[in-house]
């Protein structure tokens, strides 16, 4: 208690700090978003916009030369009448009035300086309208949901759980060139993210825009506490009540819910996709035999289930220390990883012998490959989001078991009231349906969803049925990659794409 009271000044330095230099970089963030998105436009349409740039210098050199002509035809008629009238007065011939009056012809070395200079100023206009395409798209696209333009997707404010949560959600029921025809499919971030997960890259590389480009009817879920998601029938955020919850009730109530309200909108089954908390929420559902029968498959990408070999030098020592249990005994219900709590937390963790917190991505998600500095940046604007304290140290009890059991209360006593036993119930993973297909992708450089604790989770399916399981592995990925690394759309999300359409 005395470490975490001394370490005030140095909580409130490190988080004015950030801050400032959080607003510093928005401006660079701003000029980096529209050159990376302005480069992938123009990779990919560059024929596009060569024969855009050719056709404006084009223009812009007809259009000189005409007005030249223009010119040259009212000058000779002008010519022609004072010519006339010389001849008449004193018997001049052409030639002589001509050089009288020096007329000039158009020369060569006129002409390639004419026509490079439209042709520059032909391309100029072509690359910066490219540009401003570019920037236009890039932005509208990806920072829509977070309320700074129109959407093309409709915010539905009203799922509301069992257990009185409101949850919102986002739909894209089409493509930008055509509308859904194919079947719905439920997007599920992760911990401490929200349904931005899916859009944090480019329009043509975020996985929500390119399922509905596909076809597919996309929706977004948003779980409790994340920004979208803080209503509640009868508790506001400021209650205590309200955080009283862990990664159980997600799958007891969060889930269900979210899939029971696309089922019921669209009448038909649904493809899964979650991103690490929600490949958890959805394993342990599965595990149960529930919600299956709303489903057509699940794609589980940087898969969580297994925690005890978690690398994550600050997921470790969080847990190992049990500081998650010091900010629940202090009152603390609500995990704000930009709160001061939550700061505090981190400034002891980094305290600790062999934690290196100068990346802290890197430390917590591990080395990724594929990130762009500016969607990176644009992370940290808008992310993370808020959680409750208690999924945190369900988290980290995991951690310290290994296993993949219900919130401990630790108390017996408790722990029969809320179970009917001293101990908390385990999902048991190998009573998932060896019909039911599902698609893995894991990478070996993740410190959070760690190989071997995901050859634990693959173990469990050593009986699938083997056209109903792919898997699949990449070497240098880590957990963040598969939400935000540049090449995540040819990497994973096409093989991805090309499962649900054979299911």
């Amino acid at each position: 208690m005395q470490r975490l009271k001394a370490s005030g000044t140095s909580i409130i330095r490190s988080i004015a700090v950030p801050r400032l230099k959080r607003k510093a970089v928005n401006s660079l963030t701003a000029v980096q978003d529209t050159f990376y998105s302005t480069k992938d436009v123009f990779e990919r349409h560059r024929v596009v916009f060569t024969v855009g740039t050719s056709i404006a210098s084009v223009a812009t050199a007809w259009f000189g030369y005409t007005l030249r002509h223009y010119h040259d035809v009212q000058v000779d008629r002008r010519l022609e009448s004072i010519e006339e009238a010389m001849r008449k007065k004193h018997q001049l011939e052409h030639s002589e009035v001509a050089k009288a009056v020096n007329i000039g012809k158009i020369s060569t070395p006129a002409c390639f300086a004419t026509a490079g200079t439209s042709l520059i100023i032909g391309y100029c206009l072509g690359w910066r309208g490219g540009k401003c395409y570019a920037n236009k798209q890039f932005r509208r696209e990806q920072m829509k949901l977070l309320g700074e333009a129109k959407p093309r997707w409709q915010l539905l404010t009203r799922v509301i759980t069992n257990d009185g949560f409101i949850l919102s959600m986002q739909r894209i029921p089409s493509g930008r060139t055509s509308s859904a025809n194919g079947p719905p499919v439920l997007l599920q971030h992760g911990l401490l993210m929200d349904a931005a997960t899916w859009l944090l890259l480019p329009p043509e590389s975020s996985l929500a825009f390119v399922l509905a480009d596909k076809g597919f009817d996309v929706w977004l879920a948003n779980t409790r506490g994340t920004k979208f998601s803080q209503g509640h029938t009868s508790l506001g955020p400021d209650d205590p009540g309200f955080w009283d919850w862990s990664w159980d009730e997600l799958v007891a109530f969060d889930l269900p819910a979210t899939l029971q309200y696309v089922h019921n909108r669209t009448g038909q089954n649904m493809h899964y996709v979650g991103h690490s908390l929600g490949t958890l929420i959805a394993l342990a559902a599965f595990s149960k035999h529930q919600l299956l029968d709303m489903l057509i498959s699940a794609a589980l990408i940087s898969p969580i289930a297994h925690l005890g070999d978690v690398t994550s030098p600050i997921a470790r020592n969080a847990a190992d220390n049990f500081l998650g249990e010091v900010l629940f005994w202090l009152g603390v219900k609500e995990f704000d990883p930009r709160g001061k709590a939550a700061v505090q937390l981190l400034v002891e963790v980094c305290a600790k012998p062999g934690v290196d917190c100068i990346n802290l991505l890197t430390s917590f998600t591990g080395q990724n490959c594929c990130l762009n500095p500016s969607v990176s940046q644009n992370f940290l604007i808008h992310e993370p989001q808020p959680t409750a304290t208690k999924n945190m140290i369900h988290l980290s009890q995991m951690i310290r078991s290994g296993t993949i059991a219900m919130y401990d209360y630790v108390d017996v006593i408790e722990n029969i009231k809320h179970y009917g036993q001293s101990t908390p119930p385990t999902y048991n993973m190998t009573s998932i349906p060896n019909d039911f297909p599902l698609f893995l992708s894991y990478g070996g450089a993740d410190a959070l969803s760690d190989v071997n604790d995901v050859q634990l989770l693959l173990d469990n399916f050593k009986d699938h049925d083997g056209d109903k399981l792919v898997v699949q592995f990449r070497e240098d990925y880590a957990h963040a990659d598969f939400v935000m690394g540049e090449n995540a759309k040819q990497v994973v999300y096409d093989p991805l794409i090309a499962f649900f359409m054979l299911q």
